[in-house]
C-alpha cells in the first residue's frame, strides 16, 4: 500500500535516486537543504541501500569519506603551492620584457632596430634611391668586425655577387650571355674577394679572366704590379693590402652590389659590374684596433664575337673601369690600399676633397673628383 504525499510535499516517485542521494549527502555535512519533513518510503529504500553498500564498502564516491572532493582540494592546494613559487621570477621577467620588449625571442613587438637583428637585404637589382640610413653607433671588435656598418646587413663574399637571369641579346645567344656574366663574377671575385690576392699576392685569378690579345691590357696591369706608380697603381683595379701592415679581421669581406648587360659593340654582350666591398682589418704587429676600408668598382667589360674580331675565345675585354675607395691614405701610390685607424692620424697626404659616404650607392662615381676626401663613415 502506497503512501499518499501531503499537497505541499513533492511525490517520492517524482524524485529520482541521485535527487534523494545528493539530500543525503548534505545532510551528512550538516547542510540545510529545502526537503520533505517525513521522508517517504522511497527515501527510505535508497537510504537503506546506501547503509548495505557502506557495509560492504562499496560506498559511492563523496558518501561520507568524499575521496574525490578530497584529491580535488589535493590538487587545488598544489597548484596554489605550484603558482606561488613561480609567482616572483614570473613578475621580474613581466616586468623586464616590459622594459624592454625586444628580449622577447623574434621581437613579436618589432621594437629592436639594430642592424644585427634586421634580416639580410634583398639582393640589389636597381640603382638604390638613397645612402644607407645610419647605424647604431657602435665600435668594430674582433668578434664583430662589421659592427655600426650597414654593411652588416649584407651579404658575405661570393654570396653578394648574384648574377641576373641570362637571355639571348640581339644576335648574341643566351649562352654565350651567361658565360660573359660567369666570367665576369669571376674577374670580381679574383680581383677583390681571392683571400691571397687581397693579402698582397698576385691576383692570377683575375688575370687568367682578361684577353691577351687586348693591346696594352695585360701588360699595364702587370707593370702596375711590378713597379707601382701613380700612372700604374694596381689598386685601381684590385684590392691589396700590404702585409707587413694590417692583416685582415676573419675571413668574411662583406658584398653589394648588381651586374647587367646589353648587346656590346664588338659583335657580343656587354657586361657592367657596379659593387661595394667591405674589409675589416687591424694592424699587423699585435693592436686588436679594428677599422675597415670601402672600395667601390664599377667594370665594363664584353665577351667579343671571335669570329668577326681578333680575341681569344672565352676571355673578356677590359673596356673600362673605374673606383671609389673609402679610407685609404691619400697619395700613396705603392699598389696597396692603406686603411687608416681611429686612434692615429692620416698616413698620407693631408684630405683636401669633400666629405663622402663610402656606403652610398645612389649616384655615380665623380670622374672628375680627383681631389682626395674624407669618409663620413666606415
Amino acid at each position: 500500500m502506497s503512501e499518499k504525499p501531503s499537497d505541499d510535499e513533492p511525490s517520492a516517485s517524482e524524485l529520482p535516486d541521485d535527487a534523494w542521494e545528493q539530500f543525503l549527502r548534505d545532510a551528512e555535512r550538516n547542510s540545510q537543504p529545502s526537503v520533505p519533513k517525513e521522508p517517504s518510503a522511497r527515501a527510505r529504500m535508497v537510504t537503506e541501500r546506501l547503509r548495505q553498500q557502506e557495509a560492504r564498502g562499496e560506498s559511492p564516491p563523496g558518501w561520507r569519506t568524499g575521496p574525490a572532493w578530497q584529491e580535488m582540494n589535493g590538487r587545488a592546494a598544489r597548484r596554489r603551492k605550484l603558482w606561488a613559487v613561480l609567482g616572483v621570477p614570473l613578475a621580474v621577467a613581466v616586468a623586464l620584457v616590459a622594459l624592454k620588449p625586444s628580449l622577447l625571442p623574434g621581437d613579436p613587438f618589432g621594437t629592436d632596430e639594430s642592424p644585427a637583428a634586421a634580416s639580410p637585404l634583398p639582393d640589389e637589382t636597381a640603382a638604390p634611391s638613397a645612402a644607407p640610413g645610419a647605424s647604431d653607433p657602435e665600435t668594430p671588435t674582433l668578434d664583430k668586425p662589421f659592427a655600426g656598418s650597414p654593411a652588416l646587413r649584407w651579404a658575405d663574399g661570393e654570396a653578394g655577387i648574384v648574377l641576373p637571369e641570362a637571355e639571348a641579346v640581339g644576335p648574341v645567344p643566351k649562352d654565350r650571355v651567361e658565360q660573359a656574366l660567369k666570367l665576369t663574377k669571376k674577374l670580381l671575385v679574383g680581383a677583390n674577394l681571392d683571400p691571397k690576392a687581397v693579402r698582397g699576392a698576385r691576383p692570377e685569378a683575375a688575370l687568367s679572366v682578361l684577353d691577351p690579345k687586348q693591346p696594352g691590357v695585360l701588360d699595364g696591369l702587370g707593370t702596375a704590379l711590378r713597379s707601382p706608380s701613380r700612372k700604374h697603381d694596381p689598386v685601381t683595379l684590385f684590392s691589396r693590402f700590404d702585409p707587413d701592415e694590417v692583416r685582415p679581421v676573419g675571413d668574411v669581406i662583406k658584398t653589394r652590389g648588381r651586374m647587367t648587360f646589353k648587346k656590346g659593340t664588338q659583335g657580343g654582350v656587354a657586361v657592367r659590374a657596379d659593387y661595394t666591398f667591405v674589409y675589416p682589418v687591424v694592424r699587423a704587429d699585435g693592436p686588436t684596433e679594428v677599422t675597415r676600408t670601402i672600395v667601390r668598382r664599377v667594370l665594363d667589360v664584353e665577351l667579343a664575337d671571335p669570329a668577326r674580331y681578333q680575341v681569344t675565345q672565352g676571355r673578356l675585354l677590359l673596356m673600362e673601369y673605374d673606383q671609389e675607395i673609402g679610407n685609404s691614405s691619400c697619395d700613396v701610390h705603392d699598389g696597396y690600399l692603406h686603411p687608416e685607424f681611429p686612434s692615429s692620424g692620416p698616413t698620407g697626404a693631408e684630405p683636401s676633397g669633400p666629405t663622402t659616404d663610402p656606403y652610398d650607392r645612389s649616384k655615380d662615381i665623380d670622374h672628375d673628383q680627383d681631389e682626395c676626401g674624407t669618409v663620413s663613415r666606415t
